[in-house]
């Protein structure tokens, strides 16, 4: 994922266009593209007018109220003793500090609108599994945390976050956080870490909050985000998005192993692949001779797959971004990530160079136009609207190449522990991680749609694929071995053994 420029957010407190860090070598470039984008504090009228983002999930929990779809949930581990008075002092002094996590959403004559309330305390309550045998509590523990990552929140009623202390032992926890999406997102949930790990440390020694008070909520952030829309830099962003998506097929024609149903489902499950050390290295050095992010690499390897399954020439890939591009809102609590569209043509079988190339730009264009509220360019585009299918793409791609630091509570690592919960907001999404110098890929999908068998057999087709292109990037698109060893040994072997019957599946 291309990430903002710290040095101007933070000290000139101005957006730097995406391209520059790519294409401007001189200090004296980046002036020319720079322009204000400071968002100032809200006359504090109650209540407030909802981001489109928080719209969209408003709107959905009208029709499926007692879902949990949109739950937020993280489940850490925190080693070490442990102090639970101070520890639910720490939560509600967060909760203080962020307006929205003391927001309910309710319809205010016939309009959502969000109601802040002034104060609000919450408690901790605590589940000792000391009692149970030792193999037995990790066990009770997942299910703990999978049943409360099920609950439903109530979101005109509130409060939309929730923490649960699990006791493993005298000096091992497991804290259960769950937000709703309407009040977070993943940026929020490293926000709420550190500002926890902070304020314990300086609570456990007698000291006071570390932390200063924030320059402006998240409502703040939605009038300003309302006004955006009515301005001029607003209409050049629209501008460009209609004329990128103009024509683009509606759906991703992936060969499915069930038929799509008439209305969406959201089951899911996830399978996983890593790639080695070298591999890592040997994209980035690709990407570099391209002047390429190692997402761009990947995207377009995982086009070329798609292309593969599909014989789109014509390809659209969603993306996620964090949605923070002014400075006020990077220690904000609250819902800023955005989708981005990536429209690529694959036309004329090119070499993955070249496809990387067009890759490269068509990123940097929409990185560029990234304030644009997806739930707002959906309005403006009016796309034919099917229950079956999400709107614009139904496949996306995304890489965290910033995980956030270990977090220490007076000493002792605080780490996330591993959930089974599986949705499926997509056909397909794959999501990569960056950690330890190896490629963490995770391929989430729905389940009504595709057998864990064929998922199977795509995680390793995106393996090997990878590895070709890095053995040669030169080699056309149509000429990338895409097969796995076993698959080319049935193929080659297996098939041609007339005293044995072989199913013959799909060769891609």
């Amino acid at each position: 994922m291309i990430g903002k420029s710290d040095l101007s957010n933070q000290t000139f407190r101005l957006s730097l266009a995406t391209r520059l860090p790519f294409e401007e070598q001189t200090r004296g470039g980046f002036a020319l593209h720079t322009q204000p984008q400071i968002i100032s504090q809200r006359s504090k009228q109650n209540p407030v007018a909802l981001s489109f983002a928080q719209e969209r999930l408003w709107f959905l929990n009208q029709f499926n109220p007692d879902g949990s779809l949109y739950n937020n949930p993280a489940a850490v581990r925190l080693a070490g003793a442990l102090c639970v008075v101070t520890l639910e002092r720490c939560i509600n002094e967060i909760i203080r500090r962020h307006e929205v996590l003391r927001t309910a959403f309710t319809s205010v004559d016939g309009h959502p609108a969000q109601v802040i309330t002034p104060t609000m305390r919450v408690t901790l309550p605590e589940i000792d599994l000391r009692e149970l045998p030792l193999a037995d509590r990790e066990v009770k523990a997942l299910q703990l945390s999978n049943s409360e990552a099920q609950r439903a929140f109530d979101l005109a009623r509130g409060p939309l976050v929730r923490v649960v202390l699990l006791r493993l032992n005298a000096e091992e926890h497991a804290l259960l956080l769950n937000m709703h999406h309407i009040v977070s997102d993943r940026w929020s949930f490293d926000v709420f870490m550190r500002e926890l790990a902070a304020l314990y440390e300086a609570y456990s020694t007698g000291e006071t909050s570390p932390l200063p008070e924030l320059p402006i909520q998240y409502a703040d952030y939605a009038v300003w985000q309302r006004e955006f829309v009515q301005g001029e830099v607003f209409e050049k962003h629209l501008s460009y998005w209609k004329q990128q998506l103009s024509g683009a097929p509606a759906v991703v024609q992936l060969p499915t192993d069930h038929p799509r149903p008439a209305v969406q489902s959201f089951r899911g499950s996830r399978q996983t692949i890593i790639l080695s050390m070298d591999t890592t290295d040997a994209l980035k050095n690709l990407g570099v001779e391209e002047g390429a992010t190692l997402f761009m690499t990947l995207l377009a390897a995982f086009q070329t797959l798609l292309w593969r399954y599909t014989s789109q020439e014509d390809m659209v890939v969603g993306t996620d971004v964090a949605g923070r591009t002014q400075a006020e809102t990077e220690g904000l609590i609250g819902l800023f990530a955005n989708h981005l569209v990536l429209r690529t043509d694959l036309s004329g079988d090119p070499s993955f160079r070249e496809l990387l190339r067009r890759v490269r730009e068509v990123t940097l264009g929409a990185y560029e136009h990234q304030d644009m509220p997806f739930e707002k360019l959906i309005d403006e585009l009016q796309p034919e609207r099917n229950l079956s299918h999400t709107p614009l793409f139904q496949v996306s791609f995304a890489l965290q190449d910033a995980p956030a630091p270990a977090l220490k509570i007076l000493g002792s690592n605080a780490n996330q522990l591993v959930s089974d919960r599986a949705v499926a907001h997509f056909d397909l999404a794959v999501k990569v991680i960056e950690e330890s110098d190896e490629l963490s890929c995770a391929f989430e999908y729905n389940t009504d749609l595709f057998d864990a068998a064929t998922i199977a057999r795509m995680r390793g087709h995106f393996q090997v694929l990878v590895e070709a292109v890095i053995a040669n990037p030169e080699q056309q698109l149509s000429a990338l071995p895409i097969l796995t060893e076993a698959e080319r040994y049935q193929l080659l072997v297996g098939w041609n053994d007339t005293k044995t019957d072989y199913p013959r599946e799909q060769c891609i």
